[in-house]
């Protein structure tokens, strides 16, 4: 597969029987073969999109120093401001090219899960951030909770399987700032090639050229969403769930030709993650005399705990 499918999440949400069928064996498939597809007909409105991109401009223009007073150290970024350069792909030495917020969890959890939720920062310099970044993370919410019911199907299990794991999880919004490019760079990239660790990734902002997905044929393509659809992909978490039945691929952003290197980018993926105590043991009918099963049992919070460690995040 050369090209990331398109699908509309509205034929799952509204379609027929039969469009309902259609999508989930097409979502399913794709996820099978490379593990993104691009989605329109989400809970994301062009006017939201339009005010988010707003702020998180605003926010990166601050200067270092105020920027730098949200950031929390000992946090594993986890929330508020990440500076350029601190977090590196797993295996990677160099920094990515790269600085960041996250927006967590809005809704009340049980108690025993808050310990995994650090509370949420809030900008005093631009109130509007702080609204827009939390409408932005539920609608977001929203419309992985309905394309996790559709992976469900696909892998036959009970349509609402996820909703538990999902509908209070340790899920991540991140908007991503690229500077400029002042020189050119030493080993590293924007974002060096790499897996997500979540469930599932819906990511705003990949428009242009700079996002690449690597195929089953060892490629690089470029993986370019049309200007209203998301591009989701399939994360480690349910990767490792589903004993690779459904493809974790890799992904990297490239840095621009250098007569763009004067110019930002902002993407800003949603990192969708279950509750810390889900068990993420592979499935047993994921487990076949072809498939052997190939993960130890862990759950959620534990498999984050060692992935933050990777990426420099947090100290083993």
């Amino acid at each position: 597969m050369n090209v990331i499918p398109s699908l509309n999440l509205q034929n799952f949400t509204s379609g027929t029987q039969q469009q309902q069928d259609q999508f989930v064996a097409d979502l399913g498939r794709a996820y099978e073969e490379i593990g993104f597809v691009a989605i329109s007909g989400h809970y994301l409105s062009p006017s939201l999109v339009s005010d988010l991109y707003t702020q998180i401009k605003a926010f990166f223009d601050l200067p270092e120093n105020v920027k730098k007073a949200y950031e929390i150290e000992q946090g594993g970024g986890q929330r508020g401001y990440t500076s350029f350069g601190k977090e590196h792909a797993k295996g990677k030495k160099e920094g990515d090219l790269k600085e960041f917020w996250h927006f967590g969890q809005y809704a009340e959890v049980e108690e025993a899960l808050k310990p995994h939720y650090p509370p949420n920062v809030l900008v005093a310099e631009i109130p509007a951030f702080n609204e827009v970044g939390k409408a932005v993370f539920q609608a977001l919410e929203q419309t992985g909770i309905v394309l996790l019911r559709a992976i469900a199907l696909y892998l036959g299990l009970d349509k609402h399987y996820f909703d538990d794991f999902v509908t209070t999880g340790n899920s991540i919004l991140r908007p991503i700032h690229y500077p400029p490019i002042q020189t050119a760079p030493k080993d590293a990239e924007r974002a060096a090639a790499h897996g997500d660790i979540n469930l599932i990734t819906l990511l705003m902002g990949a428009h242009g050229k700079g996002l690449q997905v690597l195929n089953r044929n060892n490629q690089w393509i470029d993986a370019i969403a049309a200007e209203n659809e998301l591009m989701v992909n399939v994360g480690d978490m349910l990767s490792r769930h589903t004993n690779n039945t459904l493809k974790s691929t890799i992904h990297r952003v490239v840095n621009p030709p250098k007569e763009l290197w004067g110019t930002s980018r902002y993407s800003i993926p949603f990192f969708m993650h279950p509750v810390a105590t889900m068990p993420l043991n592979v499935l047993d009918h994921c487990v076949t005399s072809e498939n052997p099963k190939q993960f130890e049992d862990i759950t959620a919070g534990e498999f984050l705990n060692e992935r933050l460690v990777d990426l420099g995040l947090i100290k083993a």
